[in-house]
């Protein structure tokens, strides 16, 4: 086994437990100071991208955990339900549109749902490409019964925020995700020039 150190000036190898010494053939280049705690340039606990994913982390933990206890379905499972008890007959791909998961995550969650016989799926005949998923009746009894259960999660979680500042927090996370779309597609129609 070979273990390197570098000194000002020299390397120190040990080779078989025997300590070599030999000249450096050049300086590493000086790095600045680091800059660590207080002085770091980035905190990731001030970072506001980091902060909104914790906390829809945190949220997306707690509720999911009511429906894969109730239900057995997970986070996909649920957008996917929840999307189609709300807009009611759609292909994959507007799930996914609509829920901001990837087409392999919407598949996934579609497979998982239709063995599970709470999703169906009915060819379009105009492109045989994609199919129109909508819930069955026993699909439609599970929205029916989670619908007021996330409901009253949602009140819960906002009881944190004061009623006088709700509307101004509702606009500001308006604001946010319409510039977060934004920045997404300038991100995106950057890589294609």
């Amino acid at each position: 086994m070979v273990a390197s150190r570098a000194t000002r000036g020299e390397t120190t190898s040990s080779v078989g437990g025997r300590v070599m010494q030999r000249e450096a053939q050049s300086e590493r280049p000086v790095q600045p100071a680091e800059r660590v705690g207080a002085e770091a340039p980035l905190k990731l606990e001030e970072f506001l991208p980091y902060r909104l994913n914790v906390v829809a982390n945190l949220v997306s933990q707690a509720l999911s955990r009511v429906y894969a206890e109730r239900y057995g379905i997970g986070v996909p499972e649920w957008r996917v339900l929840v999307t189609l008890g709300q807009l009611g007959v759609m292909t994959g791909k507007a799930i996914g549109a609509h829920s901001h998961m990837h087409k392999t995550k919407v598949s996934r969650a579609v497979a998982e749902l239709e063995k599970r016989r709470l999703v169906t799926r009915r060819a379009n005949r105009s492109d045989l490409r994609e199919s129109f998923l909508s819930l069955t009746p026993a699909g439609r009894a599970i929205y029916e019964d989670l619908a007021p259960i996330a409901i009253e999660f949602t009140r819960r979680f906002v009881e944190g925020i004061d009623p006088a500042d709700r509307a101004a927090f509702d606009r500001a996370l308006k604001r946010l995700t319409e510039r977060a779309r934004a920045l997404a597609a300038e991100v995106t129609s950057g890589r294609e020039e």
